[in-house]
């Protein structure tokens, strides 16, 4: 193995692969003849050569550049897709015998003219053994079926997102990575699934694009209703702005009056939810509203206690809610079961 590596790509989106240079004098976007593990394959160099460091050893072993693609190689490429275009027709009719649920989505050659893969979607498991018999039978050649999920059938459709642009997996995504529903959250989405769901059906992959930023601003972020102070003093936090990096903040003016004030994350320090007794003081000297009857001690609302009055109200009336109950369990008519 040389210490010159490649990346290569079989498709204009897709996965890159690296291979090993195998000496050969080669730049980016040069189309190649590569050995993989499938058979000979043409490709595109997508990352130029890249030199390793001489003790440096690769996990696996990489499979070798054969040789630069000539006109030939070219030409022959070309015939293989237009091949593939044919067989599609094959495919379709031979489902149809078989009563089988699948949809088409992509068939490719290998280069050697050796193996045929054909790339299907479906609602579920489908038994494919008779069919790659009949298909075998046509082609004479190794049939090899795929099933696909349907984010890679929207990406061989190239289809335009919510965005009204082309999907990012049509355009330049090489692969997909796990978006989970929890990204939304973090980002203060609405969790309606049409809002934050692709063309695909599933989570929209910009999610993912933007995440990183979001929890590096969140781990700054205070918490709404949480207790803040600033250069004009202490208030309360109403509202969140993640792409500002501000907050929203009710708090006193100098009038008096109650008004709500943005301070960017720096100019404020977050106190929780449960300041000192000292922040919550000066808190209300500068006119926060609290309930009538009732204590803010360390961030809790405690109940106001009852008086003694209220108190003696409540036992004389219960011996006069006793009475009342047994009067109407006396009123109510036993009926006894006759027996038969």
């Amino acid at each position: 193995m040389s210490n010159s590596i490649v990346g290569v790509r079989f498709r204009p989106v897709g996965k890159i692969y690296n291979f090993d240079a195998n000496g050969l004098v080669l730049e980016q976007y040069d189309h190649v003849i590569v050995d993989t593990s499938k058979g000979l394959k043409y490709g595109e160099i997508a990352i130029g050569p890249r030199a390793l460091p001489e003790d440096y050893e690769y996990p696996t072993p990489l499979k070798p550049v054969l040789r630069l693609a000539t006109m030939e190689d070219t030409a022959h490429w070309s015939w293989l897709k237009e091949k593939a275009e044919e067989a599609r027709e094959v495919f379709n009719a031979k489902v149809k015998e078989n009563n089988l649920d699948m949809k088409l989505i992509e068939v490719e050659y290998t280069f050697d003219d050796k193996k045929a893969i054909f790339y299907f979607s479906s609602e579920g498991r489908v038994d494919f053994r008779k069919l790659v018999k009949d298909l075998a039978a046509v082609f004479r050649m190794r049939i090899e079926l795929r099933q696909i999920g349907v984010r890679d059938e929207t990406r061989n459709f190239k289809t335009l997102g919510c965005c009204g642009r082309t999907t990012c997996c049509a355009q330049w995504m090489g692969d997909f990575s796990p978006i989970s529903i929890r990204m939304a959250k973090e980002q203060n989405l609405s969790l309606n699934s049409t809002k934050i769901s692709g063309v695909c059906g599933r989570l929209l992959c910009c999610l993912s694009f933007e995440k990183e930023f979001y929890q590096s601003v969140g781990k700054r972020m205070p918490k709404i209703r949480n207790y803040v102070e600033t250069k004009d003093g202490y208030g309360e936090v109403l509202k969140q702005y993640f792409l500002k990096e501000t907050v929203s903040i009710r708090m006193k003016n100098e009038d008096g009056d109650m008004e709500i004030r943005q301070y960017p994350l720096d100019d404020i320090k977050d106190l929780g939810r449960r300041p000192p007794q000292e922040v919550l003081d000066s808190f209300q000297d500068q006119g926060a509203p609290r309930k009538e009857g009732r204590e803010v001690v360390a961030g809790k609302k405690q109940k106001p206690q009852r008086s003694r009055e209220t108190a003696q109200r409540r036992e004389e009336k219960q011996p006069q809610n006793q009475d009342k109950k047994r009067n109407r369990s006396a009123r109510k008519p036993r009926y006894r079961r006759k027996d038969k």
